[in-house]
């Protein structure tokens, strides 16, 4: 890319709408759209900020009447001279104008150029630039909630605190370097372990936020499982009020996984709806049970479901004992839905009085206290603290912050080897290179291609 040219971007989604926005920035910008006015000398008169009407012509004919506004340089989103045109939101329009722009100067902006420049102009921080895409993307109240969080700074903050403490690390360990041709010990190796060792549990969090980060933007998968013909099916269409799976009475008719999404107090689940577990002959049937398991192993939440007109309470413990050997239930939430209520006159006092997990007492068919498991599931998510808390949601951030954590092991073993303090210094060298990566302190082209590719043309 070349920073220097005025760029141009129809910056609304594609297809027909009352209004359309074109975007331009750049040194050249004010004179460019200038061009495109009947009333020229009003536009170049216009103050910053200000909207104004003008039509835009082309040999005479006219194209649209329009409303453009003026942001000088530098406070704009790009750093820049940008102008803002907003017209009709007829294709025809919106192409002619840019075709307008082209002939007088300026050339199509690439996917996330506006972005790019704001972030070279030193508008944004990459971390920033990264959450403007989350921002777009966001299908709920939590992923947005994230996103904004990370767009105002609070990931970078806590990445520059990390930062300025390993700087602390390095100064110490680079003062007794200096020295030690005196054999001088300014850095007493203790405290050094001490700092290590509180820098190394900052990092864990982070890293481990992950995890709960990237489902929570993403949308926190939910598997449905159980025996067969116990209502998994007929509790997806309930939760999702829609016929998404089909429903019958015949065990073994879901045999692959289906999923959707659905939002509930702002946050996203994937519904995984999955064959039933039980022992069978039938070949595709089985194919289905080691999908389900595959879904159980990516799930964070699990739905058990139980026919309670049916099961006893031994027989659910010993299916329940069956699955923790096959499954790692350790990070993972296990509410039991005992369904079919509507065929009892009352609820077996032996499993209103369990507690060793929540449980839901339900009748999918009747669609009845549905609700209860939405609170369920509403209720975990708050009790993950994910309100005002530092979450990594970025694969490209975990994936530094897990080289950062083979560093800090990697000086661990230095100071317990009680290496020399060069050796030791290179990897806390390789730590605040990694971080200055996350930050964008330190990058290259290639790295910004990849985070700037994923932005639509026109922001």
């Amino acid at each position: 890319m070349n920073n220097f040219d005025t760029i141009c971007s129809i910056s609304t989604p594609q297809g027909i709408g009352a209004l359309a926005m074109i975007r331009v920035s750049g040194k050249e910008a004010f004179e460019i759209v200038s061009k495109l006015f009947k009333d020229s000398k009003d536009f170049k008169a216009q103050p910053s900020h200000l909207v104004n009407r003008f039509d835009i012509y082309e040999d005479n004919a006219l194209i649209d009447q329009v409303m453009a506004v003026k942001f000088f340089a530098p406070k704009t989103y790009t750093g820049e001279d940008i102008v803002e045109i907003t017209c009709h939101g007829s294709h025809y329009i919106q192409q002619k104008i840019i075709e307008l722009l082209l002939q007088n100067g300026a050339r199509l902006a690439k996917a996330g150029e506006f972005s790019m420049r704001a972030f070279l102009n030193g508008k944004l921080d990459l971390p920033q630039a990264e959450a403007i895409v989350d921002l777009i993307d966001s299908q709920s109240e939590v992923a947005h909630k994230l996103a904004i969080n990370q767009l105002k700074g609070n990931f970078s903050a806590r990445i520059k605190a990390l930062r300025d403490q390993f700087v602390e690390l390095a100064a110490l360990m680079e003062l007794e370097l200096d020295f030690s041709e005196e054999d001088v010990e300014f850095a007493d190796r203790s405290r050094l372990n001490q700092l290590l060792h509180t820098l190394k549990e900052e990092v864990f969090q982070l890293t481990e936020s992950f995890k709960l980060g990237n489902v929570l933007k993403t949308g926190i998968p939910v598997a449905i499982i159980g025996k067969p013909n116990v209502g998994k099916s007929t509790l997806l269409n309930s939760l999702l009020k829609d016929d998404r799976a089909i429903v019958s009475h015949i065990p073994g008719t879901t045999r692959d996984t289906i999923e959707d999404n659905f939002t509930i107090n702002g946050t996203n689940f994937r519904f995984i709806d999955t064959a039933g577990i039980r022992l069978t002959d039938d070949e595709i049937e089985t194919f289905g049970i080691e999908r389900t398991f595959k879904a159980i192993d990516k799930a964070d939440i699990i739905l058990y479901m139980i026919d309670i007109s049916e099961a006893s309470l031994e027989e659910v413990e010993k299916e329940l004992l069956f699955l923790e050997n096959e499954i790692d239930f350790i990070r993972k939430k296990l509410i039991i839905v005992a369904n079919k209520i509507d065929q009892l006159n009352e609820l077996p006092k032996h499993f209103t009085e369990w507690n060793k997990y929540d449980i839901a007492f339900i009748s999918a068919k009747r669609n009845v206290n549905i609700d209860d498991i939405r609170e369920l599931l509403v209720k975990h998510i708050e009790q993950q603290k994910i309100t005002e808390t530092t979450l990594l949601t970025n694969i490209r951030h975990y994936d530094i912050m897990l080289k950062i954590e083979e560093e800090i092991n990697k000086i661990e073993t230095g100071f317990a080897q009680q290496l020399p303090t060069d050796l030791i210094v290179v990897h806390i060298n390789l730590i605040l290179n990694c971080l200055g990566q996350i930050t964008g302190e330190i990058t290259n082209e290639e790295v910004l291609g990849a985070v700037f590719s994923r932005f639509c043309i026109g922001k």
